[in-house]
């Protein structure tokens, strides 16, 4: 791979060093910051997030960071709630009540409570992932029906007009979506195996 300025966005909400370790484990050189203008220069950025959206959300805003990740233009991809926090609005406030969190609006779309029936939540372990359009989706290029990716969460996005794979548990919901130059995926790839480096590589080529 080319060499890149990769950018991990310090959220201040996230497990980081599991996604810099598998960037890494492929060969590529990453910063992880929160200074607006080196995130600016990255060719290519990262936005991962662990919790409520509402937290994560108060700490983005703390850091003064909602508009730097809005401004962006170069290809940036939502790892798990970071792919949540790329939507308009979110029900995971953590508080419990019926207001919904605003989020960045990158991607139109509500993160909405998963309902899965008798089925354990949050939904957590492997699960199956089925790419929209794969011969045109570059995020999943050889990544095939049915592969195989972790996930640990009870939030999700359901499927709609920006979903770019989906998954069932309970209930048909987005395993990615897009819009223009940015990315989310609900599963985490630094802990999907040869899949999820699979996926990081096709991101960092993009």
């Amino acid at each position: 791979m080319a060499q890149q300025n990769i950018v991990i966005i310090d959220t201040g909400c996230a497990n980081i060093s599991s996604v810099k370790f598998a960037l890494e484990r492929l060969g590529v050189d990453v910063t992880v910051s929160d200074v607006p203008a080196v995130i600016k220069a990255s060719d290519k950025a990262f936005l991962p997030g662990v919790g409520s959206a509402q937290n994560a959300m108060a700490s983005i805003a703390k850091k003064g960071l909602i508009e730097t990740i809005q401004g962006l233009t170069q290809p940036t991809l939502g790892v798990c709630l970071g792919m949540q926090l790329m939507t308009t609005t979110s029900q995971e406030s953590g508080l419990h009540s019926i207001d919904n969190v605003p989020c960045l609006d990158l991607i139109p779309g509500t993160v909405e409570r998963m309902q899965v029936g008798d089925l354990r939540l949050p939904h957590m372990g492997w699960n199956t992932v089925n790419p929209v359009n794969p011969s045109q989706n570059p995020l999943f290029k050889g990544i095939g029906n049915g592969t195989y990716f972790y996930f640990v969460h009870g939030y999700a996005v359901p499927v709609y007009e920006h979903t770019l794979a989906s998954c069932e548990y309970g209930m048909a919901f987005s395993a990615a979506i897009h819009k223009g130059n940015f990315f989310g995926v609900q599963f985490h790839p630094e802990r999907s195996g040869d899949a999820g480096a699979h996926l990081l590589e096709n991101f960092v080529n993009l």
